[in-house]
């Protein structure tokens, strides 16, 4: 009897799974966290990889180049040297410069205030219409959209032009006979109003459509309940329908400042900044600058006086916006 119970007590415990198989799960743990962790960063690495050769390198590379003596032989032989802000004392005390500066706060200002409200009145006029006048005009704004701006461009440029231009045409049909050949190029205050025109035009069908839809999530019995108050159109709209599209609004308000503040292509394409300096902003300045004396160096140190600009007129926008939702909570 002793020695069946040494025996029984020296037996080892049973188990379920067989020997080995919790060592070796434990072995294959860590490498399973390993690779679980490591792989959702190999998946957004090529966007990451494209992200920074596209828009970082570039940034960081006219930076560098607005610090160096950098014109025409040193792009062919590559021997710039640094000057350290010599470009910006230059660029920041040129008379020019600062002119072309107030032309550009000015340039976004009217098509800013322009854009917000006709794209406003659209999306209104856009929710009260039917579904066949709601899809046509939508259909129009989508198709204005998507026009290529190069040929649009091209279109508002045959559409003033001074000898086969309609505009002058149709003027002088009318009765106004000063506008027969009227060289609207010619003329800085037309060339400008024709460039904001032209940005306006391509710009209102996002703002609208963006609008238009946050207004289709504004609830319909708030409407109805103002109208039993007796509340007229105006104030419906300032006390439900504004508060409520904020947000929407005042992101298409940011989106429409940068891209009217960096607008280039348009009047790149229809004046070149003239005629003198009529419709000279800040990114055809750079371009100008860089191109015209193969100034590289003071081109990109515009480029930088730009962005800082454009990121300091953001920074003091956003800071409005959060200090009114603050409020609003």
């Amino acid at each position: 009897m002793p020695a069946v119970r040494e025996q029984t007590a020296s037996r080892p415990p049973l188990s379920t799974r067989p020997p080995g198989r919790s060592t070796a799960a434990a072995r294959r743990r860590p490498s399973t966290a390993v690779g679980r962790g490591i792989w959702p960063y190999v998946l957004i690495a090529p966007a990451v990889l494209g992200t920074l050769y596209l828009l970082v390198y570039p940034l960081v590379r006219a930076v560098v180049i607005s610090l160096q003596d950098f014109g025409l032989r040193q792009l062919i032989v590559g021997d710039a040297r640094f000057v350290g802000f010599r470009n910006y004392e230059t660029l920041l005390g040129d008379d020019r410069f600062w002119e072309v500066v107030r032309r550009t706060f000015l340039f976004m200002a009217v098509n800013v205030v322009l854009i917000m409200v006709l794209s406003t009145l659209v999306a209104l006029m856009v929710e009260r219409l039917g579904r066949f006048g709601r899809t046509a005009v939508l259909s129009a704004l989508v198709l204005t959209w998507a026009m290529p701006v190069i040929a649009a461009t091209t279109v508002f440029q045959w559409l003033f032009h001074s000898e086969f231009g309609i505009v002058n045409a149709v003027l002088t049909d009318l009765g106004f006979e000063s506008f027969h050949r009227y060289p609207w190029f010619a003329h800085g205050p037309a060339a400008f109003a024709i460039v904001v025109v032209l940005v306006v035009w391509q710009s209102v069908p996002f703002a609208a459509i963006t609008l238009y839809s946050a207004l289709t999530t504004v609830p319909t019995e708030l409407y109805e309940s103002a109208r039993l108050d007796g509340a007229s159109g105006p104030r419906i709209f300032r006390s439900i329908t504004l508060p409520i599209v904020r947000p929407i609004f005042l992101l298409v308000l940011s989106l429409e400042v940068i891209w009217t503040f960096k607008a280039f292509v348009q009047i790149w394409v229809m004046t070149n900044g003239g005629p003198g300096d009529a419709t000279t902003i800040l990114p055809v300045y750079a371009v100008q600058t860089a191109l015209s004396s193969q100034r590289y160096d003071l081109g990109s140190a515009a480029s930088m006086v730009t962005v800082v600009l454009m990121s300091g007129v953001l920074v003091l926008y956003f800071r409005q916006m959060f200090r009114q939702e603050d409020e609003l909570a």
